[in-house]
């Protein structure tokens, strides 16, 4: 049964009571902030009881337990479940008015305030009222006794100091009841709510239900609270000498991930989210007090290894330090249960150091060759955890894991996959950048080279440029053959691993032929870049040798899976195929769509699936059409008897086409609609290559409101908060005009141009204010705008156009910063405006 009542501070105080602090709790963390409005809050109060004594002022609630070392006789022992800082907070500003008192000659005054409200000074030991928890505790003493060293620059320290100033302020030498009417205002003023858990209540239930209303504790402090409440007698010695240290070598939230860690080990499917819930319904089968204690010293064994985890510099063994520092490097925290398990197999001796450096090794393997066949994050996070349970008995650590990642569906690629990825698979766009930039660090790093060069200062350089200029398009078409489509060839290397490389100067690079680069490249620190500046020339066939001589590499430095185990392929081609092929059929006659969208809805990349389309016969496949909306010179009809001119025949079956033979952008159909067609979903954020080539217009206006979002929030003054950029053919910018907005919009169709709008929304009696003083507006913006009032549609908009291709990389800068500086012009004027009509009507 829980009870509540309602008193003052000094019902709370008075009496033979200690209030503990449990050692679960968070230290004392209140600032000058606070302490500054609980002073006002004091002094205004003592203010209003001078005329008004019965004023008080509600200060939150307390919420108790009994403590586990509670006595019938003597000193009540209670344990502070909510409410610590405010409770320790007013003691401590009742210790600086008493320490006040006594230095003024008021030491009637000062022992009284300290026997009523700071120590139970008639019992043994004259214990205090309070007891921080343990952090505090020799700091608080330290208030609490007048120690000399009271007054330090720890929390409690510093919160003393500001009440001994606060009071010191206001003492008025001549009037002798100032200071009584402080003390009154804190003890009897201040009105507390206290809630009181009966021997038998739960506690640590109550503590929940507090933090789920508000009270700002993560998964760890409550699960901390869970063990030390049912700890009784034993948490202060078990905090003391098992969980303390624990602290000192993990955060909150590393303590979070650890109890995260050790309930994933039991149960791959178990959410972060969900820990607390998790762990709790487990150790809901521990019933003594020693269980409680085995596992917090369990748990303390397993916070050792991930504190190694995180700092491998505490590992001993120079092997398996190098193999952690690389699993940290990666970032991934879902392989930590199976590398916890591998350390805690080694600590326990049934597992030898060199069996975990070997087993550390093929789960660092695993990652890279996962990005390096294109497959970085598919069903690897489940993978990974349920690798724990086939390391966890087996008699070799080593030999089990690579066993496991190298059957089923696991993505583990061999060496004849990774040999044959490197010149198809999109390295660029695969996984995270750091794991990518990882990546060829380490294979830089495998050169032995004596020059150290610092990674931080490294970014991903593309040695063909992904924008050609003139120059870099006639040094890449040189090696090509004669018919060759040089646009074509371009997509297929420029992203691929032979293609990249590290350098401290990417944008001075940029995006330069080969003939300038390679210099610069020459005098880089690292090898990679000598082997690529021994060349002449950059071109297709170079970037493939030098993609097959990386693939060797990786293949020699990460070892691959057991391929007796493997099955062969770890794709299932005749599935794609299927998969792609009921997408294709979906697309409707009179629309196009583009090899990458019909990859984003197949889950895969733009260059298999179009090998896909191109060698299989398959409904609607002449309708996918290259980059641009243009027919492949190569096309042709895998139906023999089909013999019709391609673009005729979609011709005849609605499609436009422009004088350049590129079909019209407004029939095209991305992939978010086409999966639509198919009952599929695309994710949420498409893939990075979606937008470097692959999508016609789509990305194209992306780019562009890229722009226009830079030049605005490096160049603009009004408006604060510029769009996100998007697919879409306009944005919306709040300019801080209640109903109204600007929408920058964008114009593919001839003659294409870009156009800002303030749009007035559901209001046409402001819109008919601003017609009518159309003219003085249009001499404010200096344009002649065009007015736009549809009595079919709620909102009504005003637009000025500029004309000009935002598509061509030479005019868009231009027409962004255009549409950057109008709609800064549009928001001073029509807030200025609007403001004004408004505050008329």
């Amino acid at each position: 049964m829980v009870k509540a009542t309602e008193t003052s501070f000094a019902g709370v105080l008075e009496g033979k009571k200690q209030y503990q602090v449990p050692l679960y709790q968070r230290t004392y963390s209140w600032g000058t902030k606070q302490l500054d409005q609980l002073w006002d809050d004091v002094v205004e109060l003592a203010a209003a009881r001078r005329t008004a004594p019965a004023t008080s002022h509600f200060i939150g609630s307390l919420v108790l337990a009994t403590s586990p070392d509670f006595n019938a006789v003597g000193v009540s022992k209670l344990l502070v479940v909510d409410g610590q800082q405010r409770l320790t907070t007013l003691t401590i500003l009742l210790a600086a008015l008493r320490d006040h008192l006594a230095e003024t000659g008021d030491t009637e005054g000062a022992e009284g305030i300290h026997a009523q409200y700071l120590a139970n000074v008639y019992d043994k030991g004259k214990p205090p009222k309070v007891v921080p928890t343990q952090a505090d505790r020799e700091a608080y003493k330290a208030v609490l006794t007048s120690s000399p060293d009271a007054g330090g620059s720890d929390r409690i320290g510093v919160a003393y100091n500001h009440f001994r100033a606060k009071i010191a302020a206001v003492d008025d030498p001549d009037d002798p009841h100032d200071l009584e009417e402080i003390e009154n205002a804190v003890v009897h003023g201040l009105a507390v709510v206290v809630v009181t858990a009966e021997p038998g209540d739960n506690a640590h239930r109550i503590f929940e239900s507090l933090n789920n209303t508000g009270l700002q504790l993560n998964q760890s402090d409550l699960l901390k609270n869970y063990l030390f409440m049912r700890l009784g007698g034993r948490a202060e010695d078990v905090y003391d000498a098992v969980w303390l240290p624990l602290e000192r070598k993990l955060t909150s939230d590393e303590l979070e991930l650890l109890f995260w860690l050790d309930l994933a080990q039991r149960d791959e499917r178990a959410k972060q989210s969900d820990t607390y819930a998790g762990q709790q319904k487990r150790l809901e089968k521990l019933t003594t007090p020693e269980q409680i204690e085995s596992e917090v010293r369990r748990i303390a064994a397993l916070g050792d290894l991930l504190a190694t985890i995180l700092d491998p510099s505490r590992e001993f063994d120079p092997v398996i330090r190098r193999r952690l520092e690389r699993i940290r490097a990666w970032g991934s925290t879902t392989a930590y249960p199976v590398v916890m398990t591998l350390l805690a197999r080694r600590a326990a001796g049934t597992a030898t150091p060199t069996q975990v450096a070997s087993a550390l090794l093929t789960l660092e393997s695993y990652f890279v060759r996962r990005i390096v066949l294109g497959r970085a994050t598919a069903g690897l996070n489940r993978s990974l955890l349920q690798a724990v349970a086939a390391v966890a008995d087996a008699s070799a650590v080593d030999v089990a894991l690579r066993d496991y990642l190298s059957r089923g569906r696991r993505h583990f690629a061999t060496d004849k996959q990774i040999r044959g990825a490197v010149g198809v698979v999109p390295f660029y766009w695969q996984g995270r950048a750091a794991q990518k930039k990882l990546i060829l660090q380490w294979i830089e790093e495998s050169y032995g080279s004596k020059e150290a060069v610092d990674p931080a200062h490294l970014t991903i350089e593309h040695v063909l440029p992904q924008t050609l200029t003139e120059t870099a398009r006639r040094e890449f078409a040189a090696g090509l053959p004669e018919d060759a489509d040089v646009r074509t060839e371009h997509e297929r290397v420029v992203h691929t691993l032979g293609n990249l490389t590290l350098t401290g100067y990417n944008s001075e690079l940029s995006n330069r032929p080969f003939s300038v680069k390679r210099a610069m490249l020459a005098e880089s620190g690292l090898r990679l870049n000598h082997e690529i500046a021994a060349g002449q020339t950059w071109s297709v066939h170079e970037i493939d040798a030098r993609g097959a001589a990386l693939a060797e590499r990786i293949v020699d430095l990460w070892p691959g899976p057991n391929e007796a185990l493997t099955g062969g392929s770890d794709e299932q081609p005749s599935e794609t195929r299927r998969l792609v092929a009921s997408i294709v059929a979906e697309i409707p006659a009179g629309r196009w769509t583009s090899y990458g969208e019909v990859a984003l809805v197949a889950g895969s990349y733009p260059q298999p699936v179009a090998a896909i389309i191109t060698t299989h016969l398959m409904q609607g496949a002449w309708r996918v059409l290259q980059t641009g909306g243009t027919i492949s010179p190569g096309f042709r009809w895998l139906d023999p008897a089909r013999t019709e001119e391609p673009r005729a025949y979609l011709a005849a079956e609605g499609l436009r086409f422009d004088g350049d033979g590129r079909a019209d952008a407004e029939q095209f159909i991305d992939a978010r609609e086409l999966a639509s067609l198919v009952g599929l979903e695309v994710p949420e954020e498409a893939p990075a290559w979606r937008s470097a080539g692959t999508r016609p217009l789509l990305a194209q206006r992306q780019a562009f409101f890229q722009t226009v979002r830079d030049l605005g929030e490096s160049t603009g003054a009004i408006v604060r908060s510029w769009p996100k950029p998007t697919t879409q053919d306009a944005v919306d910018v709040n300019i801080g005009v209640p109903g109204c907005i600007v929408v920058l919009s964008l114009s593919a169709r001839e003659p294409a141009g870009v156009h800002c709008s303030f749009y007035v929304r559901n209001d046409k009696a402001l819109f008919a204010q601003l017609h009518a003083r159309r003219q003085e507006i249009e001499e404010a913006l200096g344009a002649t705008l065009e007015w736009h009032d549809n009595p079919e549609h709620k909102s009504s908009k005003v637009m000025l156009r500029h004309d000009g291709d935002w598509r061509d990389e030479n005019l868009a800068p231009g027409l962004a910063q255009w549409l950057v500086s109008m709609t800064e012009v549009f928001a001073t004027t029509f807030m200025k405006y609007a403001s004004e009509m408004r505050g008329l009507g």
